[in-house]
């Protein structure tokens, strides 16, 4: 067994408990030195380890819970100085976000406000988001775009794939993207997100733009009218350093992407779960009331175009290249 390793198995089984460096190195068969860099490692994978002088290093009992340490240490080194805030319980993060950029302006972005519990999580079309306490990951981003407003639809694409890359990646899932932002496992809904911009009434320009990604990393809390519809990315649920890791993944990707909206497109059409499929397109055109999809349209979904648009055709022969706005679809 590593050094990593074996500090880790001890500080879990003396949780909520400090052990010196000189108690882990005389335990262990190493230098104090060794003992401080497999800490260091383990809070670069984001485990929560605290550290006190004179007292030594100590893991929280709460494996469960994710923290601003755990999710700075799990980003690379370029973006841990970036603005962190995480909460336990908010009404939603996508607010809080927003009340951030209220009080800070332009300075607040980069940043991301993550939290354990949302009391009113929204998504798109103003449904709500359900948001049980430790069952999800909930994360908003800031940033300040240097694009053209045009190509700003761009972003919540950018996010779609990010989301679903990191997911793949931190957890070895398989995940689908229905067109235009929904995360998708096993036929499942797993992850929505909702991007919001706050512009300049003077200029018209966006000031700043804020992305919730709201992920399901457990099943135990869906309500009877979910059940069918809502699914996780994992049966058992992910403790507090997996789901640093994968917020830092998300965070990483995310900025990465829309630093100048590219390198994400091929991703996102791969894992397109509406491209060749027959479909049924809602819009404001053909829905009487925006929270009931009704008076749908049949179409086949050709493809997705270079700005995130999906080209279908409907079944009298008419082309048509949606935009997310007010339209949904469904397969």
């Amino acid at each position: 067994m590593s050094v990593k390793d074996s500090v880790l198995d001890a500080l879990k089984n003396n949780r909520e408990n400090y052990l010196s460096g000189e108690e882990l190195s005389g335990q262990l068969g190493v230098s104090r030195a060794a003992v401080c860099k497999a800490v260091k490692a383990l809070r670069s994978e984001g485990y929560e380890i605290k550290a006190v002088t004179n007292r030594g290093y100590m893991m929280p009992s709460d494996d469960t819970a994710i923290s601003e340490d755990s999710v700075r240490n799990a980003l690379p080194a370029q973006l841990r100085g970036m603005n962190l805030y995480v909460y336990d319980v908010i009404d939603s993060t996508n607010l809080e976000a927003r009340r951030l950029i209220a009080d800070e302006g332009a300075k607040a972005a980069p940043a991301a406000v993550l939290c354990r519990q949302q009391t009113a999580g929204r998504g798109r079309l103003g449904r709500s988001f359900f948001s049980p306490r430790d069952d999800g990951l909930y994360l908003s981003i800031v940033i300040k775009p240097d694009f053209d407003i045009s190509r700003s639809s761009l972003v919540t694409v950018a996010a779609a794939a990010a989301t679903s890359e990191a997911i793949d990646e931190i957890c070895g899932c398989s995940t689908k993207i229905k067109w235009v932002n929904d995360i998708y496992l096993k036929g499942k809904k797993v992850c929505g997100i909702l991007t919001e911009a706050n512009t300049d009434f003077e200029t018209g320009q966006i000031d700043s733009l804020v992305t919730g990604i709201g992920i399901n990393t457990s099943e135990k809390s869906f309500p009877p009218e979910l059940r069918d519809i809502a699914g996780s990315i994992s049966e058992e649920g992910l403790k507090g350093h997996e789901k640093a890791l994968l917020a830092a993944a998300v965070i990483e990707k995310f900025i990465r992407y829309t630093k100048d909206l590219s390198g994400f497109m091929d991703s996102y059409r791969d894992r397109s779960l509406v491209t060749s499929k027959k479909i049924t397109v809602y819009t404001g055109k053909y829905r009487k009331d925006p929270t009931v999809e009704l008076g749908g349209r049949a179409a086949f979904a050709l493809g997705i175009d270079d700005a995130g648009g999906l080209i279908v055709e409907y079944e009298d022969g008419t082309r048509e290249t949606l935009t997310s706005g007010e339209v949904s679809i469904r397969l």
